[in-house]
Formats: structure tokens, sequence, C-alpha cells
């Protein structure tokens, strides 16, 4: 299973210092985790496209080339690219220029979006929220199939035998679908023979595995090769020397961000008693110290049999200095453990098959 981070480069939405050198200090220090991130020996970082003062991250594969300059071995992904409000030739340009600077390192994770931000600022209606999604995705996979592309949809020109380039140096370049819930969205990705994403922000994991088994069930029916298929989970959660200190580091920038985006969506406001029971052991939040994390991520992999765990700790205003060390401790604490344990689990299936 790879391990990994994603982030969307949260900033202060209302800083007592000018945008622009708050938005710069948080890129310097995004470049910096996914630099540790890949020091420490984690599998992926995933970064997330949004269109709002509270984000800095409005163009994924920018700063993901940067990052592609100060690491070697990290995959570097967006989480996710909202692919209804973007034009899947640029998408596809620019994922296949961060791999080529990458060595082979880019993957798309496309996705709907979860805000709305951008429809109207690139001119979309929302009540096309479906079909921009679905043409977009056909587009996007001819262009990842052929090099020289006939196509055509309803809610874009058409492209009539045409080149696109630069091409990318994996054959294909990664193509993620990440989905928030939705059966119908899981079923889709299984019946296209595409890796799906999950993201789980809130309720009993247990509940989201039978998404799962609905992905692959989809992807048999439809003749797809098992090989292709592909499963993340997509969590939040920090790491700390101590639990205590994980959760008391995570609750406050992580309860700010959840009541602000509630306050929109007629949530209602969280608090410390829901913090806790959700980082429990049945809970969405992966918040403890190395041993704890590593035991729950170990624990829902038996559930969900995913093959990639993606942990957002870089949300809201946390201090770089922890973000770091829960960086840190992920890399040399926590993935020693999870890996250890699959290979020994790996090893007994295989003793006793």
């Amino acid at each position: 299973m790879e391990l990994g981070l994603y982030t969307f480069a949260d900033v202060n939405p209302n800083p007592s210092r000018s945008k622009g050198e708050e938005g710069a200090e948080r890129l310097k220090h995004l470049i910096d985790e996914i630099e540790l991130a890949d020091q420490v020996g984690l599998d992926v970082f995933g970064l997330g496209e949004h269109h709002r003062p509270d984000y800095a991250a409005s163009a994924p594969a920018v700063a993901l080339a940067a990052a592609a300059m100060k690491t070697k071995n990290i995959r570097l992904t967006s989480a996710v690219t909202v692919l209804s409000s973007d034009d899947p030739v640029r998408v596809f340009q620019q994922f296949a220029t961060l791999d080529l600077l990458s060595n082979g390192r880019a993957e798309i994770m496309a996705g709907r979006g979860s805000f709305i931000e951008s429809f109207p600022l690139f001119g979309y209606n929302l009540e096309d929220y479906d079909q921009l999604f679905e043409e977009r995705l056909d587009l996007l996979m001819a262009l990842r199939d052929e090099e020289v592309v006939t196509w055509s949809g309803e809610l874009r020109a058409p492209i009539n035998g045409r080149g696109v380039y630069p091409r990318p140096l994996q054959d294909p370049l990664p193509l993620w679908i990440a989905v928030g819930g939705t059966p119908q969205s899981v079923a889709r990705a299984g019946a296209m023979g595409l890796p799906v994403a999950l993201a789980i922000i809130g309720g009993e994991l247990r509940r989201f595995a039978p998404l799962f088994d609905l992905y692959r069930e989809a992807a048999r029916r439809a003749g797809q090769e098992a090989s292709k298929l592909k499963t993340s989970i997509n969590v939040h959660g920090f790491i700390a020397d101590t639990t205590d200190a994980a959760a008391a580091q995570f609750y406050g920038p992580q309860a700010e961000v959840m009541n602000r985006i509630g306050r929109e969506r007629g949530w209602g406001p969280t608090n410390r008693a829901h913090f806790d029971m959700s980082r429990g052991p049945s809970g969405a939040l992966f918040v403890g110290d190395p041993e704890l994390v590593a035991e729950k991520i170990i624990a829902h992999h038996r559930l969900f049999k995913n093959d990639r765990f993606l942990l957002q700790m870089a949300i809201g205003l946390m201090p770089h200095d922890q973000i770091m060390r829960g960086i840190e401790l992920y890399g040399t604490k926590v993935a020693p453990l999870v890996r250890k344990a699959l290979t020994e689990s790996d090893e007994e299936a295989k003793a006793t098959a």
C-alpha cells in the first residue's frame, strides 16, 4: 500500500499582511513539506485545486512542478483537478509537462470538486454539472490514449485530428477518479477501469467499505482487467509525538475549517466531543502518536483492501513546524510500522494458500 499526504495549501482568508505575502509564504512552506515527505520515504503527495481566498493552490500543476525540482522519488498528483470547469487539453498538457520534469512521477486525480466557485469564474453553468464532468473525462481519456485526437461533444468545440503535446514519459499518464461517496460515481469509475480515490471526512469509516465492493463488481461486469483497478482512501488526521499533543494541535485548525465550510453549507457546528469521537477506533479522523495512527491504518486496510492511503494533515492554519514534525513522524515511524505489518500479512497469506 502506498502512503502519502495531500493538502489544499490553506491560507488565512483575512491576513494581517497582504494576501500576496501570505500566499508566498504558504507556497514556500508547501515545497518544504513535499521535499521532506520525499526525504522520509513517503510515496505520494497530492495538491488540491481551489479558487477561494482560504486556499493558495488554484494551479496545482505549477506548484507540483516546483516540487518536482526538489524531489527524487515521491509521486506528485492533483487532489483534485476540478475537471468539470477546466479544459482537458490544458490539463493533459500541464500534467504531461509535470511528468517530464519529474521523470515520470506525475498523476492526475480528477473530480467534480466539492466547491462551486470555479464554475462562474470560468463561465460554466452549474446546471451542466454532471454533463461537463462526463464529457471532459471522456476527452481526457482520449488525450491519454492517442497522440492525434478526434473528439466531439455538446459542451466543448470538437477536435478534428489534432496532435496534443508534449507527450508524457508515462504511457498512459496515470489518471485517478476522486469521489465523495456517491455510489454512482464509484460504479462509473469501476466500469471505466480507472483507479478511484474515496474522500472520507466524517462518519464511521466502516460504512464506506461497501463502495469499494461496488467498484470492483462494476469493473468485473464491464470486463475490466483486475490489474487496472486501484483504490485509495483520503482522510483527515495528524501525527505528533504523543496522542494528546496530536489532538491538541489539530483540533483548533481543523474545527475552524470545518465550521467555516459548514456555515456555507448549512452543517451544524463541530465541537471537541465530536472531534474526540471521530478520532476513536471507528471514526474518520486519524489523529494520534505514530503507533496509534499506524494501528488504525492497518486495521482499515484489512477492511478496505485499499492500495493507497492519503492523509490531510496540513489543514487550516496549522503551524509549519508542527506540520513538518508530523511529516517526519509519518515517514520515519508510521510508514515502517504499516509496511512491516502488511508485508507480514502478505507472507502469512501466501504460506496458507
